[in-house]
């Protein structure tokens, strides 16, 4: 193979884009498909609350993109996009540098590419609220989520020893953003809280000395879901202590405390902000279309204004078949699933040396949603794909189902056999494991 080889570039190992890496590099090789991230491993976004929880260890759950590449066939590219050369059709990648010394590991290089599928996903919005990038921390990546389980365990170590000197001391951890990582946060530092006590925090006693509370902009928690499922996950919070306080809209975040639009003010420890997401600010330098929160807009066919350019998952503002004129897709897993799907017949075309006619259109059909609450129970919508109607699920069923949706990724990406492996090696490692990682 020359270097003359079709080559497809995707930047950006999330869900969607290392399906449709592995899925391609399969069949193609290392010649046409080549992946970029900034990260050296993965590890399924959807999990990061378990991960901010102490709940899930990164280093057992995480897969390493080196592996990846030499096991599905592709070409990994340890590196940050800087800049782009669409006329040239050049990728221009930072420098990669050592997180402790700061010393140079890869050089800024230069990648071509015959196409470009954007999947660089997503990170939280601020909106632009004062306070909040400096002292609430956001769960996009694997390194903030460990940020926010150290921050954790220091304040938890602290309380436990405050509770000896102050005995009305309560330790508060609040959340911003009532959506499925807001909950699911909830729920799971409930039981990483509680099991804590078995590691010697003892003083403290987490039903009555931490207090929880989640606070969400609108009317309900989960609003972009159904009612009924919404209701029945603010129950399960509140039946397990979690503070739930809807239509607060935060408008200050200092060190010690939130202030809401009503001046009402609420005292904190630790703060999540999980209220909103934008995708990375560098795609407003690209030349491609974007749209207010920096997601690059693309066709039916997940194109952009560049023909050799397309987008998928969370950057990517693509029109909802059956909705014209209402509403662009909703930034889920689930979608980012289905189009790496969809990009994948594209894609070959094109390698194979055909061009992408653009009459195909990314149909999204929603199967509905699942969130956990804790690690037996859950809430879910289903839709009917027989009898068009809505199924509701709640409890252990539904967290089952729930992670049924992590295996799914998995058997996308590994393939059956190393799928089942995989899980069977991660159950009999939990049988020796602590429920909680401390250390």
């Amino acid at each position: 193979m020359t270097d003359l080889a079709h080559r497809v570039v995707i930047v950006g190992g999330g869900a969607g884009g290392l399906e449709l890496a592995a899925k391609l590099g399969r069949k193609f090789g290392p010649d046409h498909v080549w992946l970029v991230d900034k990260a050296d491993g993965h590890i399924w976004k959807p999990s990061l609350h378990e991960v901010a929880a102490g709940t899930l260890d990164i280093h057992r759950e995480g897969l390493s993109y080196f592996m990846l590449a030499k096991d599905c066939g592709f070409t990994f590219i340890f590196g940050e996009l800087e800049s782009l050369d669409r006329q040239g059709k050049q990728l221009l990648l930072k420098p990669v540098r050592s997180p402790g010394t700061g010393e140079e590991i890869f050089p800024a290089r230069s990648i071509r590419y015959d196409t470009l599928v954007l999947a660089v996903g997503s990170k939280s919005n601020f909106f632009g609220t004062p306070g909040a990038a400096e002292f609430a921390i956001a769960l996009d990546s694997t390194d903030e989520a460990e940020r926010f389980r150290q921050r954790l365990l220091h304040q938890l170590v602290t309380a436990d020893q405050r509770k000896s000197a102050e005995p009305g001391y309560m330790l508060d951890i609040a959340i911003v953003g009532g959506g499925a990582t807001g909950v699911e946060l909830a729920a799971e530092l409930l039981e990483a809280c509680a099991d804590a006590a078995f590691y010697g925090l003892n003083k403290l006693e987490p039903g009555t000395d931490i207090r929880i509370t989640l606070l969400e902009g609108s009317g309900r928690i989960l609003s972009a879901l159904p009612e009924k499922m919404s209701a029945a996950a603010q129950q399960l919070l509140l039946d397990r202590g979690v503070v739930v306080k809807t239509s607060v809209r935060v408008s200050e975040v200092r060190r010690d405390e939130l202030i809401d639009s009503e001046g009402r003010r609420y005292p904190v420890d630790l703060c999540v902000w999980a209220a909103g997401i934008e995708a990375p600010a560098f795609l407003k330098n690209l030349g491609l279309e974007v749209n207010r929160i920096n997601q690059v807009v693309v066709d039916a066919g997940l194109r952009t204004s560049d023909p050799d350019i397309y987008a998928l998952g969370d950057c990517a503002q693509a029109p909802w078949h059956g909705h014209e004129g209402r509403q662009a897709l909703p930034a889920r897993a689930q979608v980012a699933h289905q189009q790496a799907g969809f990009l994948l017949a594209a894609m070959e075309q094109r390698i194979k040396g055909g061009a992408d006619s653009g009459q195909r259109v990314f149909r999204f059909r929603d199967y509905g949603s699942l969130v956990s609450v804790g690690h037996s129970r859950g809430v879910g919508s289903l839709m009917g794909v027989l009898s068009g109607k809505n199924w509701f699920v709640e409890g252990l069923l539904a967290r089952l189902m729930y992670m049924s949706l992590h295996l799914m990724h998995h058997l996308a990406v590994l393939g059956p056999l190393r799928t089942g492996s995989l899980a069977l090696g991660r159950l009999l490692a939990k049988r020796g494991a602590p429920r909680v990682k401390l250390h």
